[in-house]
């Protein structure tokens, strides 16, 4: 079923209740999604965007209800990945003559994943535009890096439309469309999770990218990102949002995440949080388990934090394995401007304190010297050495 967004153009994406993660099963899901096309009904008939593979037959069978498909003049592809491309197969194969507009990446993209199938693509750049009638037109404007080097945007004059594609989204499932009408605690909640799980390490790429945006001086009515809510009300409150998330983000926060064998790295983890608000009373603390929490939940926590401690205790002369893929993915997030500290228990060897703070600097943490690396059970000798920690890792704010 088609919804009206604005003018002649409608929503004819599809709401996924029932997805709980996405990338494989590197971002989770909490909330649902969608995956969001636009059917644009001017003088020319333009479909922005697809829905998800596995969604494609009924994605094609819904829109024929809508429009004969025939009439469609052509398709603009924003960006390759499945996600948003994933029905053109079933698509393409009832209007195979019909053209593609993309970026030249984007062919790459398309033809990478489903086949050189014939498909007639119109490469574009930023800038670039096409007539659709009625004194309206899209100017295309290319995305790189937010998030793959094939995405662009689609501007449409007239009703003053961005087409934001990943830019400005949220996994969460709106069935009432627009962002004045979401639950507004859930829609910042999964916008920041969005930004910080996936378009963070892409921040100073982000931030040129809004500078050049807000150059064109373009009238912008309406955000109609691919996922999520659509901005209405308000709808530079998103990009004012981003350009404050790019510029290494923080609140007064500390976030605290380890993992354990037999507690005693619990025990630290607990320690330090309570002398964080003994010691800065206003200062919100998060304490996460690597192992059970949901990873995308503590690094949304974690891009809030101006300061964050990690723990593991020493197994196999190295760390646990689920702080060390941890670790990892913290480090694909390029996170800046944030101190760190380590701790954990040991029982023979004892590197892993050192592993920690290795690694916490390879992910461009100012890593503090203190840290709490007690032998077998922690006593209180060694705990002694916590608020000494604590100074050092939240300084001044």
């Amino acid at each position: 079923m088609k919804k009206h967004v604005k003018g002649n153009v409608s929503w004819v994406g599809y709401i996924d209740w029932e997805l709980e993660s996405f990338h494989g099963d590197d971002y989770s899901i909490m909330n649902g999604s969608s995956q969001n096309a636009y059917l644009i009904e001017e003088e020319k008939k333009v479909l922005v965007d697809t829905v998800w593979t596995p969604h494609r037959f009924d994605f094609v069978e819904n829109l024929k209800k809508e429009i004969d498909l025939q009439s469609i003049d052509f398709v603009v592809a924003n960006h390759g990945e499945c996600d948003h491309s994933g029905s053109l197969t079933a698509l393409m194969a009832e209007i195979p003559e019909k053209p593609i507009y993309c970026t030249a990446n984007a062919v790459k993209s398309i033809e990478g994943q489903y086949g050189k199938r014939g498909w007639q693509f119109h490469v574009v750049k930023t800038g670039d535009s096409v007539e659709i009638g009625n004194g309206k037109k899209l100017v295309f404007v290319e995305m790189r890096m937010l998030h793959w080097p094939d995405s662009m945007a689609t501007y449409m004059t007239g009703d003053n439309i961005l087409f934001s594609n990943d830019a400005f989204g949220q996994h969460y499932a709106v069935e009432e469309l627009f962002n004045d009408r979401a639950d507004q605690c859930l829609l910042e909640k999964e916008a920041m999770k969005y930004f910080a799980n996936i378009l963070n390490p892409f921040a100073q790429i982000l931030t040129k990218k809004l500078t050049e945006i807000s150059g064109f001086n373009l009238p912008i009515d309406l955000i109609a990102p691919s996922h999520g809510a659509i901005w209405r009300e308000n709808p530079m409150q998103i990009v004012e949002k981003y350009g404050k998330w790019a510029e290494a983000y923080q609140e007064d926060q500390v976030t605290i995440a380890y993992d354990t064998m037999w507690e005693g790295t619990t025990k630290i983890a607990h320690k330090i949080a309570e002398e964080i608000n003994r010691q800065s009373p206003g200062t919100v603390v998060k304490v996460f388990n690597i192992a059970k929490a949901d990873k995308n939940e503590i690094m949304t926590e974690v891009f809030k934090s101006r300061a964050i401690a990690v723990g593991s205790p020493t197994v196999s002369n190295s760390i646990l394995s689920s702080v060390a893929g941890w670790l990892e993915f913290l480090k694909q997030l390029k996170f800046k401007n944030k101190r760190a500290a380590a701790f954990g228990c040991y029982g023979w060897s004892g590197e892993s304190v050192k592993i920690l703070q290795g690694k916490l600097k390879d992910a461009g943490f100012e890593v503090i010297d203190e840290n709490i690396h007690p032998i077998w059970k922690p006593e209180e000798q060694d705990l002694a050495g916590i608020p000494a920690l604590v100074t050092s890792l939240i300084g001044s704010k």
